[in-house]
């Protein structure tokens, strides 16, 4: 068990494995610029892995490995028309990673917000005993 999937199981309240392993091969996904460059290309409508490829200065296998992997995540759905292979974003995984992050935002906000708080009195104790000593 790697540490990635220790920490998300640890985060997801009530997670199966299979959430967890969705969500790490969504951020997998997401890791790449290229990917998230495709990503935000269907994000303007359908497209042919062609036309995908063309921005980019690597091979059309590399082009198609990148959309394997965005596939593999539920980033991207594929339909056939033809001769043609035509793609087109998904939003639901999208939907899963950003609850996710919203999710730990929110505990990270929280125990942040409790550890200012926390160092404030301890300041503030500080100071009063730095003060009482001095008087002393």
């Amino acid at each position: 068990m790697d540490a990635a999937y220790s920490y998300l199981k640890m985060t997801i309240p009530n997670a199966a494995d299979a959430d967890v392993n969705a969500l790490n091969r969504i951020f997998l996904a997401l890791a790449d610029p290229t990917r998230r460059a495709i990503l935000q290309r269907l994000g303007e409508g359908e497209a042919r892995v062609t036309t995908l490829a063309e921005p980019f200065s690597i091979s059309l296998n590399s082009v198609s490995k990148h959309l394997q992997a965005l596939e593999g995540a539920g980033l991207v759905i594929r339909r056939r028309s033809g001769r043609e292979h035509l793609l087109s974003l998904s939003p639901e995984a999208l939907d899963r990673a950003a609850e996710w992050i919203a999710h730990t935002q929110s505990f990270w906000s929280s125990g942040m917000e409790a550890m200012d708080a926390l160092l404030s009195v301890r300041n503030t104790d500080e100071k009063e005993q730095v003060a009482h000593d001095q008087t002393n």
